[in-house]
């Protein structure tokens, strides 16, 4: 029996969070949590330990590589995978978020009926280990 995913995302954009959900509980069929700061983001990622978590780079007050460090530095959520959302990000900053401890990069905006392949192709490695 696969056993459902749970995905959370963190961005500060309401319309991206109800996007991304609705695709990813049709497309896929997962359990999905929002967070609309970094900070919601990270006290939901240490309660719930969702299966991977989607982080928007670009948001107010700690952004998304803060909050990816934050991540990384707390025993409770240093293992789950996060992949970066963005806009802006340039192609050439991909290694850079690799070694800030990102499993991979997704720009927006995404289509919302290949959002669950995206994520499960960049996470295909960790998912089956």
């Amino acid at each position: 029996m696969v056993r459902i995913k749970c995905i959370l995302i963190i961005d500060d954009e309401a319309d991206i969070r109800e996007i991304a959900t609705l695709s990813l509980q049709l497309t896929k069929q997962w359990d999905v949590l929002t967070a609309s700061t970094g900070r919601e983001g990270i006290d939901i990622a240490s309660s719930q330990c969702p299966d991977a978590i989607l982080l928007d780079l670009a948001m107010p007050d700690v952004d998304g590589l803060a909050t990816l460090q934050r991540l990384r530095d707390n025993p409770a959520t240093q293992s789950i995978p996060v992949l970066l959302l963005t806009a802006t990000a340039k192609i050439a900053y991909q290694a850079e978020y690799g070694e800030l401890g990102a499993q991979g990069l997704l720009l927006k905006p995404f289509d919302p009926g290949t959002l669950g392949d995206q994520v499960e192709a960049a996470l295909e490695g960790i998912w089956q280990a």
